[in-house]
């Protein structure tokens, strides 16, 4: 029995998913699978290594420590930097083997030096914001100019011109649609003076619905963890869940009708009932604002969480003839017999994605890598 949960990291459902995403790119389109955030609270160290021996051609992250921890396990992998880099993070970065992301000259000017005093050379993906809004710069003549500086240099390599999708995820294609002609234009402005640029775009969302996203390269996130970038059903697209989270039953009280459980009494037994105690809480990821409104499976049946989210616990209402007995295995994220509880799903009364529930799984819930 393990201390108070843990996350299960499905290796397999993980390796599947990237060889389903890897067969709906044409020949000669790099998978770029996105670990950042821990793996989306999946457990980096854990996956680094079995996304690397699926098929993906290079891994994505949005730190520099990320990426060199991730060259700790995989040592050959290329691998890339998405976000922004503080000076001091240049090095780690470049130590680690990691193309950078860039969009600013300053940037670009000590990212050389560094290199250059490394004895390195380092591939420079430039971005270009073609609506995101965020990093990156919208001048496309910048965007050349960029390209010349790293082509230059003798400890830069152009690697690519990148953006990233503001809207994939949206029944309505017209922004993706605007911003994948923004970079194929000054794609093919570029690839005038350097043939050999590589463009990419594609997130989840745009890579399942969109193969004209694809360009060189995609860089799938949320897909890659088996979960729906469109918030629905990860089966429609032949994609596994890797993430389940477990507890454990640790009390098991009878309740007369109104007695109440949890923090302000948001909850009271409308019946004489049983109420089980489960040790897991908003401190290890289980949102307050589930509370009277989430679920969990015991016993491969649904049970409600009834009273409010505390930190270490849940209460969950379980019926007055219920058999749940402490020690029985509690799943809030997963499955158990016929029944299933999707991140998705969890998502919804949040009124959130489900990619923000994995992420918010607490660093005190320990994440178990297996191969089934």
């Amino acid at each position: 029995m393990y201390e108070r949960a843990e996350a299960r990291i499905d290796l397999g459902a993980l390796r599947h998913n990237c060889r389903v995403l890897k067969s709906r790119l044409a020949e000669g389109v790099e998978l770029c699978p996105v670990l950042k955030a821990d793996a989306y609270g999946h457990g980096a160290l854990h996956c680094v290594s079995a996304v690397a021996e699926s098929g993906a051609d290079r891994i994505a992250f949005a730190t520099a420590s990320e990426a060199a921890l991730a060259r700790s396990v995989a040592p050959d992998i290329p691998l890339l930097v998405l976000g922004a880099l503080a000076p001091r993070e240049i090095e780690m970065a470049i130590s680690a083997g990691a193309d950078v992301s860039a969009w600013e000259p300053g940037f670009i000017a000590s990212l050389a030096d560094q290199a250059a005093a490394s004895g390195l050379v380092v591939g420079v993906h430039v971005k270009y914001d073609t609506g995101m809004g965020r990093l990156g710069t919208t001048d496309p003549d910048l965007v050349l100019e960029l390209a010349r500086t790293a082509s230059s240099h003798p400890n830069l390599r152009l690697a690519a011109i990148w953006t990233h999708f503001a809207t994939a995820d949206e029944e309505d294609s017209t922004f993706r649609d605007l911003q994948r002609d923004r970079l194929a234009e000054l794609g093919e402005r570029a690839r005038r003076e350097f043939p050999e640029v590589k463009l990419h775009a594609a997130n989840s969302a745009a890579l399942i619905a969109d193969p004209s996203c694809h360009f060189d390269m995609v860089r799938p996130g949320v897909a890659v963890y088996g979960m729906d970038p469109f918030g629905n059903d990860p089966a429609d697209h032949d994609l596994r869940p890797v993430l389940s989270l477990h507890s454990w039953v640790a009390s098991v009280k009878d309740f007369e009708a109104g007695a109440s459980a949890g923090y302000g009494r948001t909850w009271t037994a409308d019946r004489p009932t049983r109420v089980a105690a489960i040790p897991i809480g908003y401190g290890d990821g289980v949102r307050r604002g589930l509370s009277n409104k989430g679920e969990v499976l015991i016993r491969g049946r649904r049970y409600p969480i009834s009273g409010t989210v505390s930190m270490d616990n849940i209460t969950v209402d379980v019926g007055p003839d219920s058999e749940v007995r402490v020690g029985d295995e509690v799943t809030l994220i997963g499955s158990q017999g016929d029944e299933l509880i999707l991140a998705e799903r969890v998502a919804e009364p949040l009124d959130t994605i489900n990619y923000e529930v994995t992420c918010g799984i607490s660093p005190r819930v320990p994440r178990v890598g297996r191969d089934d």
